[in-house]
């Protein structure tokens, strides 16, 4: 897991945040896609084979539990800190709303594929080598 800090620009009008795809996300992104989530709902609960994700919170606040061989790590992330989370293959992550109305934008390095994802967390504890 690996945080980035991004560049804002304050104004009395408001503040923007700039993302350039070749400098701020760390992979070429083949798709995007928005999570909208009230509080207390989870998603995510998978890991992926190959697929390294960037999480970007748009609106709200978020807890990420996420897992992979070495370690398991919470980390809350929110838009006001304006801040990125990278999540490399084999990692499991559950995400936990903390604030209704939230929206989370995940880049990916890879498109859909149905057979990339772990969907059981004994499968993805065996593939890490956790259980045998």
């Amino acid at each position: 897991m690996t945080k980035y800090k991004f560049k804002k620009y304050k104004k009395k009008s408001g503040t923007l945040v700039p993302f350039s795809l070749k400098k701020d996300i760390p992979f070429k992104t083949k798709r995007m896609f928005i999570i909208y989530g009230n509080k207390d709902f989870i998603r995510g609960n998978h890991a992926h084979y190959k697929c390294s994700q960037f999480l970007v919170p748009i609106f709200g606040s978020m807890e990420i539990n996420f897992e992979d061989r070495k370690s398991k790590n919470l980390k809350k992330i929110n838009y006001k800190k304006k801040q990125g989370l990278l999540l490399k293959p084999k990692t499991w992550c559950k995400i936990r709303f903390l604030t209704n109305q939230s929206i989370l934008m995940v880049f990916c390095d890879r498109e859909y594929e149905y057979k990339d994802y772990i969907e059981k967390y004994k499968d993805f504890q065996r593939i890490v080598g956790k259980i045998k």
